[in-house]
């Protein structure tokens, strides 16, 4: 199992957490996955994701990286589930936002509804933010990376790449991948996330 103890904070702040710990359990019983076989597929222990479907914690980004991906969801799908998100059109005003407790890191679901082929989401990174996700994350999925402002220092594998305003990236095959803001002044960006056809 992974170390824990940065990957929440206390108690569910706000109503997009407590629907995302909802989503969690509804996902993990459709799928008919114990929360000791969800626990072995994400290498979240069996206790933490207890607290996370009780509300009692509000995990991170990492940490919901970790059990979207063992559930075969994308974490953007998840938080638009979360919002039951199934429209054509959402208004700016009206799209899901969702922060990171540990990092400040804000995740915008642009795209109009879940699981669609194609996901638009669009991220703000604070100054000295990182955020990593596991490799199963990215699998059964193309990902690409458009820095929007500021600079992102992408790390793929053992691969990094500093990405300016403008730069887009197309990632490879599924390795562990870390987000890094080394700089004074936030950074955002889009992923791009498109489904592979069945």
């Amino acid at each position: 199992m992974v170390s824990e103890t940065v990957f929440y904070s206390e108690r569910m702040s706000d109503a997009l957490g407590v629907a995302l710990a909802t989503t969690l359990q509804e996902l993990r019983r459709a799928r008919g996955m114990s929360g000791s076989a969800l626990a072995e597929r994400s290498g979240v222990s069996r206790g933490m994701i207890s607290r996370i479907e009780n509300g009692d914690v509000q995990p991170t980004a990492a940490l919901l990286g970790r059990l979207a991906a063992a559930l075969g969801i994308t974490l953007s799908e998840l938080i638009a589930r979360a919002e039951r998100g199934d429209r054509r059109l959402v208004r700016s005003r009206e799209q899901p936002v969702w922060t990171d407790p540990e990092t400040g890191y804000r995740r915008r679901a642009v795209s109009p509804t879940s699981g669609g082929p194609i996901e638009l989401v669009e991220v703000e990174l604070p100054p000295g933010a990182r955020v990593a996700y596991p490799a199963e994350s990215y699998a059964f999925t193309h990902h690409q990376v458009w820095v929007l402002e500021g600079t992102l220092a992408f790390r793929e594998g053992e691969v990094e790449h500093v990405l300016e305003a403008g730069d887009c990236l197309h990632l490879g095959a599924p390795e562990p991948c870390e987000y890094r803001n080394r700089t004074g002044e936030p950074c955002r960006y889009l992923v791009v996330v498109a489904r592979d056809r069945e």
